[in-house]
């Protein structure tokens, strides 16, 4: 197998798990299912193409919170075009400043295809909305995207931290930092006691917009020590000051 790894910046991401109605909320990371819209995308896919999309959606799936970003909330009103009737207000939650380095594990053909597609695709990829565009290539610089013979876990666990130059300078005071990962577990198999497993409703089935279906699958959270390049050493501690009596010399007097 080998894995993919992009990484997923912009000014706003919004990868949402239950939206319904006129609330569209976000999760804390990008979903399975809007990283493999991306990359369905990005290969041309159709929306109706199930066969297409079920080849990507066998990858396994799992991302590294480089950044957390902030929550930010905004509101949408629209009015109808023909009737000129004022739709429901609607929230839309989105994910501001934040980070994420995305991994798939897959076979070495379609792991290489999907690196020639995100290089140059097909449609625009976006972080989750149309709204959100990515700030940065999604391939990884330095010929660090793609993994031969890779492990999902160890890539997530070695790559370099891709948090913005401020947000690293934040923690100068730290020569490495603990990063949040969330990894899928492949259907079958268990968490260990020592894991937390949650179960999220993201597996993508069909994106065709007659009957849009997602399945379950099962995520663990660890968490992984990466160096930071912008660390600082500390000062040395200085001498103590010697106390100091200015009466001293009056007495000696």
């Amino acid at each position: 197998m080998s894995v993919l790894a992009l990484q997923l910046a912009g000014p706003l991401q919004s990868w949402g798990a239950a939206s319904r109605f006129a609330r569209r909320t976000t999760e804390n990371a990008p979903t399975k299912s809007g990283v493999i819209g991306l990359l369905a995308a990005s290969l041309g896919i159709e929306r109706g193409d199930d066969a297409g999309l079920a080849e990507l959606a066998a990858l396994r799936f799992g991302v590294r919170i480089d950044q957390p970003g902030a929550r930010l909330r905004d509101y949408q009103s629209a009015q109808h075009f023909d009737t000129g009737e004022s739709m429901p207000l609607s929230e839309r939650f989105y994910l501001a400043d934040a980070v994420f380095v995305a991994a798939l594990e897959g076979p070495a053909p379609l792991i290489e295809r999907l690196h020639a597609a995100v290089r140059a695709p097909v449609y625009l990829p976006y972080l989750g909305r149309r709204s959100c565009p990515p700030s940065r290539p999604l391939d990884l610089p330095d010929d660090q995207s793609v993994h031969q013979d890779g492990d999902l876990d160890a890539v997530l666990a070695r790559l370099s931290w891709r948090a913005s130059d401020w947000h690293q300078q934040r923690h100068c005071d730290r020569a490495s930092v603990d990063l949040t990962v969330l990894t899928e577990i492949p259907p079958g198999s268990n968490p260990t006691s020592s894991v937390q497993g949650d179960v999220l409703r993201d597996q993508p089935l069909s994106f065709d917009v007659r009957h849009r279906r997602h399945g379950l699958r099962t995520v663990r959270t660890t968490t992984v020590t990466v160096p930071n390049p912008h660390a600082r050493p500390r000062p040395a501690v200085a001498a103590p000051v010697p106390a100091h009596d200015p009466t001293t010399l009056l007495e000696s007097a």
